[in-house]
């Protein structure tokens, strides 16, 4: 005999597919507060602030030149052809 009522296999199917789903999703966001957490203690160091302010703003001491050097595969030029 077979039953079809509103707890078939292919709900259960279904539900599975989305706790697998939720459970990528969790591992992600898992793997997100981990690097924030590490961005947070760098950021939280005299060294840290510095550093992100150097790399990320391109900020500088009064006393200091800053010259930035970039490679020509980084960079976006417009072809002759076109």
């Amino acid at each position: 005999m077979l039953f079809f009522d509103s707890n078939s296999l292919l709900i259960h199917q279904e539900l599975n597919e989305d706790i697998t789903d939720l459970e990528d999703e969790k591992d992600y966001y898992r793997n997100e507060i981990q690097k924030d957490d590490k961005a947070i203690k760098e950021l939280s160091t005299e060294e840290g602030i510095e550093k992100m302010a150097r790399e990320k703003y391109y900020m500088k001491k009064e006393n200091e030149d800053i010259y930035i050097i970039e490679y020509e595969d980084s960079l976006k030029l417009k072809r002759k052809d076109e």
